[in-house]
């Protein structure tokens, strides 16, 4: 299976639109097009559980890449593309189909849509010779083939191939002087957008926003599903936060739904979130502690510390990833996601009304300001330590403070969307500090190891004395970014 990044800007277009001269910046020539008529077939299970996890499995014939893929992510930026050459079969791989198994929560997928695209492409070339991206003017007839619809439209999309960012910007510039409009969905989504809608409909009174929120991130929490079995750090990172907003959601709200069901499937998404915290911790701390001593002088670093850790996170993100791939393929994984979507779905047991909701998010915020006025109390006194426990309970407080303001932001509420920058800054600061702590840990352990086997350890104490160094100066900016996250204007949201 070959994997490819794709780097790519979408543009709508209408029939007769013509494509600018867009000679000049780096681009030298633009030859004749090549026009391909390309025919792919989309699989989905019958509620479209892939294409709402931003996953598009396709059997693709015409253009230099037929074939399977499964495409990775939102249209329009950075997508991931897996490969695998075309077959005779009508039915994907199974190695694509182990990437989608829990997306489509353990059922089997079948085409839903046919896309039939008449493509113009012209290659954008350096002075060299070099293909720096290619432009494809797209003629689009799509079909539903459960609800028979079709439809038809034109989108521009220009790819890098060893260009960069800033010749997108000039490209992007010069379609739209020639009348392209920014921005096309994904072909899948556009022809089933009507019954997305439908499936994905909630109407659950005040409480819709909650639900709405929860639907989203369970979603993102499947479209990063293939690129952490993967080890992408990135997908890593994101499956996990998505985890956490979960749980925070669901701990937050948690009156509306039963609550024996709901400890449950939190304590299923803590047990998710240990797996991908295993992968997540070695990926951080390797090249975390790896920088800190190429930045001390040669003379200060004493014995093979550098390969010494290098060897030991990796055997850690090893030993993490297969223990997460192996979760990611259990039937514990899909019963989870199962579970998600009933508790979505399902009408809250409460029926609530708006101020319940916000009443939430108000205590939410507020037990993080009140836990973080305790710690730094704490800190004024005599002898205090900057690694109180107190200051990481306050970082948690603070995530679901700002998970729970999330709610109204993804609603709509541009108050609440100011709220959560000013809490941003604060949470990231409280958590710079906890990384500082959690390093000084694994520095110790790792001194106490290397002294076990009589090596030098000098080195360790060194790096574990400048964390103590940085978690101080950390925690003695957080008074002016509290009093920054407590301005009036950002809290008027919370009267």
């Amino acid at each position: 299976m070959r994997t490819v990044v794709e780097r790519e800007r979408k543009f709508e277009s209408h029939g007769d639109f013509r494509v600018p001269d867009l000679v000049g910046d780096s681009v030298a020539a633009l030859g004749e097009p090549d026009v391909v008529t390309l025919d792919a077939t989309y699989y989905d299970t019958p509620e479209l559980w892939l294409t709402r996890g931003a996953l598009a499995l396709r059997r693709r014939t015409g253009g230099a890449d037929e074939g399977w893929h499964l495409k990775v992510g939102s249209a329009g930026g950075a997508r991931t593309e897996h490969q695998r050459p075309l077959t005779a079969a009508t039915k994907p791989p199974p190695d694509l189909m182990r990437l989608v198994r829990a997306a489509a929560r353990g059922g089997s997928v079948e085409p839903v849509a046919r896309v039939e695209t008449r493509r113009r492409e012209w290659q954008l070339r350096a002075a060299d010779g070099a293909v720096l991206a290619t432009l494809a003017d797209d003629a689009v007839v799509a079909h539903d083939l459960v609800e028979g619809r079709r439809i038809a439209w034109h989108e521009i999309e220009v790819e890098l191939v060893d260009g960069d960012e800033e010749l997108l910007d000039s490209v992007e510039a010069r379609l739209r002087e020639a009348g392209a409009r920014p921005g096309s969905p994904a072909k899948i989504r556009r022809v089933l957008d009507e019954r997305l809608r439908d499936l994905t409909a909630i109407d659950a009174g005040a409480a819709t926003p909650v639900l709405a929120y929860a639907a989203a991130v369970r979603d993102s929490l499947v479209a990063h599903d293939p690129a952490a079995r993967e080890g992408d750090v990135d997908g890593v990172h994101d499956m996990r936060v998505a985890v956490r907003r979960l749980r925070s959601t669901f701990r937050t709200f948690r009156g509306l739904w039963d609550r024996e069901q709901i400890d449950g499937v939190r304590a299923e998404l803590k047990w998710l979130g240990e797996q991908l915290g295993g992968v997540r911790d070695a990926q951080v701390m390797g090249p975390r502690l790896a920088k800190a001593v190429r930045h001390q002088p040669g003379e200060l670093v004493l014995g093979p510390v550098a390969a010494d850790l290098a060897e030991r996170f990796a055997a850690d993100e090893a030993a993490a990833l297969t223990r997460l791939r192996r979760a990611l393929s259990s039937p514990r994984y899909v019963k989870l996601l199962s579970t998600l979507d009933e508790l979505i779905a399902a009408p809250p047991v409460t029926e609530v009304g708006k101020r319940w909701v916000d009443s939430r998010i108000h205590k939410a915020v507020r037990r993080a300001d009140g836990l973080l006025d305790t710690a730094l109390d704490r800190q004024g006194e005599a002898g205090a330590s900057d690694d109180d426990p107190a200051l990481h309970e306050a970082r948690k407080a603070y995530k679901r403070g700002r998970y729970a303001v999330e709610v109204r932001k993804e609603a709509g509420d541009k108050n609440a969307r100011r709220l959560v920058r000013g809490l941003k800054g604060l949470q990231d600061l409280l958590g710079d500090h906890q990384d500082s702590v959690i390093t000084r840990q694994v520095l110790r352990d790792l001194g106490v190891r290397a002294y076990g086997r009589k090596a030098n350890t000098f080195t360790y104490g060194l790096l574990y004395a400048e964390q103590v160094g940085h978690g101080r100066a950390l925690v003695d900016r957080l008074p002016k970014a509290q009093a920054k996250a407590r301005r009036r204007k950002l809290r008027r949201w919370l009267r």
